[in-house]
């Protein structure tokens, strides 16, 4: 992503605790432009239509690309990035209706019935009170989030000082091909203490990290419009073969169908 980022104003909408509204849809298309960290108490549901964002949640970030949307628990600090032209979709949810979601941050693979329901609950007027009609779409919506299946596609991080130069490493050169005896020459720490430190302050190893990274820098350069040849050279990958074959055992897709 370039640096060129406007700020994005903070949305009230996530700071009005009214159970009578319980859910509050909004829709906007941004254009590079970055909303810097904060919370709310109501929780979010962020999907775009077009568009990656980058959302950066405590130790963890994703790139949310428009088969994907990522639940934030009210509460909880974000930051989000919007990648270009974002067909943002949100809904704001009151905490007196979110004990049934999930506590903690994630993506997911967001089926049609649910974005149908998320459009639908934007259409409403917050001003007015709801109609029969309309609570029940809201419970549905509500029903349906709380059937979600957090996705793997998450990139987590560390603040532990050894970790986080490693991890600062891989993130500055993504083609490195180098092995983790390398980096634990860097860190000047044996390669089993460093293994064990993935496992312990990431929750993956090495290898799984690394290509992990690399997926979540493809993700972000198709929503840059980069053809598959040039994000499999810029990762380095050898040849465009190798690079589909990680991306769609990760992904379930092929890198020109994930993104349309």
């Amino acid at each position: 992503m370039n640096n060129d980022y406007q700020t994005y104003s903070v949305m009230d909408y996530g700071f009005q605790i009214n159970p009578l509204l319980p859910i509050i849809g909004y829709t906007e298309v941004i254009s590079d432009a970055v909303c810097l960290t904060h919370s709310h108490p109501r929780g979010q549901l962020l999907y775009a239509t077009t568009g990656v964002m980058k959302v950066i949640v405590e130790n963890q970030i994703w790139f949310v690309n428009p088969l994907q949307a990522i639940w934030i628990p009210g509460g909880a600090a974000h930051q989000v990035y919007f990648q270009k032209n974002v067909g943002l979709y949100s809904a704001f949810i009151d905490p007196s209706v979110a004990s049934s979601l999930p506590a903690k941050s994630c993506a997911f693979d967001i089926s049609i019935f649910l974005k149908e329901l998320l459009f639908k609950i934007i259409s409403f007027k917050t001003d007015d009170e709801l109609m029969l009609i309309q609570e029940r779409i809201i419970a549905v919506f509500l029903d349906e989030m709380a059937l979600i299946v957090p996705s793997e596609t998450f990139l987590p991080m560390s603040n532990n000082m050894k970790l986080k130069k490693i991890i600062d490493l891989l993130m500055s050169n993504k083609a490195s091909k180098h092995t983790i005896d390398y980096y634990a020459d860097v860190a000047c720490v044996s390669s089993r203490t460093l293994s064990r430190l993935f496992i312990k302050e990431l929750g993956i190893n090495f290898s799984d990290w690394c290509i992990r990274l690399k997926l979540m820098e493809a993700i972000k350069m198709l929503g840059d419009k980069k053809s598959v040849k040039e994000i499999a050279l810029g990762l380095g990958y050898e040849n465009t073969s190798a690079f589909i074959y990680m991306f769609k055992k990760n992904t379930g897709k092929t890198p020109a169908t994930f993104i349309i």
